[in-house]
């Protein structure tokens, strides 16, 4: 009786990410950040099919979490529908169910929090972008509106799907846009995988928005949380064991290029081909996960497909440089790890992201120099990247007094700012505490169910 008055106090979170591995690991980061904020206190459940399983328990596997499966369970009925023990007190709801899960958690008097796994950048950029006519694009690009910092433009080619599709936008913008910044409102809050230091600017412009009641910044949930700001606190435990790391650890400080372009990027052959033929030609050691040689042969695969311990190589000093698709854990796993980058955006907002990382915070160059050839979010017309072009490319960028010693200084000073930040007393760290404190007093009949 005890445990089970004990067990009935805690607070139960069920978070609802997006069905994609990219949504479901710093979902499950943090769900452990919440209960390690309370030990004892918070149940945190990441809501995934079966076939996602794996990638949870991996995640909490790299941190030595416990993970306890449970299938769904159809809610008892009482007098008053459903007993409340059946049900989460609190909900954290990727952004791509918001219209869903927002409506049911007023339904049920169960305070929302919209959670975005993106960053603020690329977020305020997609959420401002609809009010250009893309048909009056002068030169055939755009200006992202309302923006702090630098001007943003970006070629309508670059642009995601949504924004291309005139018929889409009008419905965003008159329809869909309306529906989504109601339900955003009537959420708790919003909180978002970044850190101040990262997008200070774009976060204070998003605060100033409107678009929110309130929003945290609580990343870079791929660090553990730590009482200090030391690097040996944050990276420490064990390593992953991997034929990847083996072969970096032969090789020299800052030598090797790492290249990995996310579980949902598909290279059409004749690049890939390309790609391998400019890397051998490079002179340049590189690791490529789920890539391959001039020859064929596919490089670190582990249980019958590619994977890689990518946190612990962007660590490993040999790494000297990343070529990377410009995903937003991709872009806070480097800046956590302190390596500079070359981008290769082929999807989504992966070229707005481009944007931030070579434009706004100077830590990479693009691998594709601007004006060297047409790329593009659609596949047909994406102009091919020679092989000898990404030889060069490599070749400068990783050279002694090259563009990648610039970059990896100012991505130091980034690193050092994102680990100070999930530390105890970091802005990160505060504001997760703030979201636990704010969802634990919020009141299911009136905070967070109603609109404003």
């Amino acid at each position: 009786m005890a445990s089970a008055a004990k067990h009935s106090k805690k607070l139960r979170i069920l978070l609802i990410p997006f069905f994609a591995t990219s949504h479901i690991r710093p979902f499950t980061d943090l769900a452990f950040h919440l209960a390690a904020a309370r030990p004892g206190e918070v149940e945190a459940t990441v809501a995934v099919t079966p076939a996602n399983a794996p990638v949870v328990q991996a995640a909490l596997s790299s941190r030595g979490g416990p993970l306890v499966p449970r299938r769904p369970r159809r809610p008892r009925q009482g007098r008053g529908g459903p007993h409340q023990g059946d049900l989460p007190r609190r909900l954290v709801t990727d952004l791509h169910f918001l219209n869903w899960n927002a409506g049911i958690a007023a339904e049920l008097g169960v305070p929302c929090v919209a959670f975005n796994v993106g960053g603020i950048f690329p977020t305020l950029a997609l959420w401002r972008l609809p009010a250009v006519d893309i048909k009056d694009a002068a030169g055939g690009s755009v200006t992202i509106p309302q923006f702090p910092g630098p001007d943003i433009s970006l070629p309508v080619t670059e642009l995601p799907e949504f924004l291309r599709n005139q018929e889409l936008v009008a419905e965003f913008d008159h329809g869909a846009e309306n529906r989504f910044m109601v339900e955003l409102k009537r959420c708790l809050g919003f909180a978002a995988n970044t850190f101040i230091d990262l997008e200070r600017e774009y976060c204070e412009s998003f605060i100033d928005s409107g678009f929110v009641r309130r929003a945290y910044f609580v990343g870079p949930l791929s660090l553990p949380p730590v009482a200090a700001a030391t690097p040996a606190a944050i990276t420490g435990g064990e390593k992953s064991s991997s034929a990847c790391l083996d072969l970096l650890d032969t090789t020299g400080t800052h030598s090797v290029v790492y290249l990995c372009f996310g579980s949902l990027t598909n290279m059409p052959e004749a690049q890939l081909d390309e790609l391998a033929l400019g890397l051998e030609s490079s002179g340049v050691p590189f690791l490529w996960v789920g890539g391959r040689s001039a020859s064929g042969a596919e490089a670190c695969s582990s249980r019958g497909g590619p994977w890689a311990p990518q946190t612990d190589i962007l660590e490993h000093p040999a790494v000297g440089g990343f070529v990377t698709h410009c995903g937003w854990n991709s872009v806070l796993e480097m800046v956590a790890a302190g390596v500079p980058v070359l981008t290769w955006p082929m999807v989504f907002e992966q070229f707005i992201i481009e944007r931030f990382v070579t434009q706004v915070a100077s830590i990479g160059e693009r691998l594709w120099p601007e004006g060297a050839g047409r790329r593009s979010t659609r596949s047909e017309e994406h102009e091919l990247i020679p092989g000898e072009a990404i030889a060069r490319a490599v070749a400068k960028f990783i050279e002694h007094g090259g563009a990648a010693d610039a970059a990896r200084r100012r991505v130091a000073e980034l690193s050092a700012k994102a680990r100070a930040a999930m530390a105890e007393g970091g802005t990160s760290h505060h504001d997760l505490h703030q979201l636990l404190d704010d969802i634990m007093a919020a009141r299911a009949s009136a905070v967070g169910t109603t609109a404003p």
